[in-house]
């Protein structure tokens, strides 16, 4: 594993989970380390996990509900304005609906926080991170994605409205975007690739439907710890075995082809450029 002393390494969605541990494992590597998350109580309580679990680590805090595209650009000016290099962003933030829902910017939730939050964040830091190079960005997908499919005239899923529909169309989104920000970065010496971490016993599916819930229950006794979940992550992260690697997609440990869909290039230009309307940038 490499090291990451005197570099700046930022988690979403790092208050438990997979972004907890994975932000454990990178502390222990030296970094300045920076978690973010939505409640204030649970991002201190994090905060001294990691200390306590990584002795001597640097590690701050910056509260942000990544479903308000004001507080993404609020984070976004934040870390800029604190940090002037920044090295990895890990987007690990996300989560799940049962029934749909709509953020205050009038958008389907699960889009909105498992896609749109870190297109948004992402873009806003680009520039930070061309400056810091080399840099590494590390988006979290799923497995889901191989079932999934994108309409481009309803993302915000108005018809026809399933959790795991919502979902699985919210990871495709997240490879498409990793391989077509990897290609708009050929040559900057910013890599970005995307995981499943595997079947992870975490928090995400706490909003599922109360009919999935003893599934899910049984379940969870089969499902990988945090820790095995994060170890993909904390790889791409900090690995020098792939500094030079972007536009991937890691499943199983390894890297692997992602869904057709997934491999729509086509598709990934629409998407980013859709997204960009979406949040408010210039594509």
């Amino acid at each position: 594993m490499g090291e990451l002393s005197g570099r700046t390494v930022v988690v979403t969605g790092a208050t438990s989970g997979i972004g907890l541990a994975a932000s454990v494992a990178l502390a222990a590597l030296g970094p300045e380390l920076v978690l973010v998350g939505r409640d204030r109580a649970r991002l201190e309580a994090a905060v001294a996990a990691v200390k306590a679990r990584a002795p001597g680590a640097q590690v701050a805090a910056l509260r942000a509900d990544l479903s308000s595209l004001a507080e993404v650009r609020a984070l976004a000016g934040e870390l800029l304005a604190r940090h002037p290099h920044l090295h990895v962003l890990v987007n690990n933030a996300g989560g799940v609906s049962a029934r749909r829902e709509v953020t205050p910017d009038g958008l389907e939730r699960t889009f909105a926080v498992n896609h749109l939050a870190p297109y948004l964040l992402t873009r806003l830091l680009l520039d930070r991170l061309r400056a810091s190079a080399p840099a590494r960005i590390v988006n979290v997908a799923s497995i889901a994605h191989r079932n999934a499919a994108l309409d481009f005239d309803d993302l915000q899923l108005t018809r026809d409205y399933a959790v795991m529909r919502a979902y699985g169309r919210s990871k495709l989104a997240n490879v498409l975007f990793t391989r077509e920000l990897a290609r708009r970065l050929a040559g900057t010496g910013v890599t970005v690739n995307s995981l499943h971490p595997g079947a992870v016993a975490t928090r995400i599916w706490s909003r599922a439907p109360w009919l999935f819930r003893p599934l899910l229950a049984v379940a969870k006794r089969f499902m990988l710890t945090p820790e095995q979940g994060a170890a993909t992550l904390v790889h791409l992260a900090a690995s020098a075995e792939v500094e030079r690697l972007t536009g991937a997609y890691f499943e199983g440990g390894r890297a692997v082809d992602p869904s057709a869909a997934a491999r729509d290039e086509a598709a990934a230009r629409r998407l980013w450029e859709e997204s960009a309307r979406l949040v408010g940038l210039d594509p």
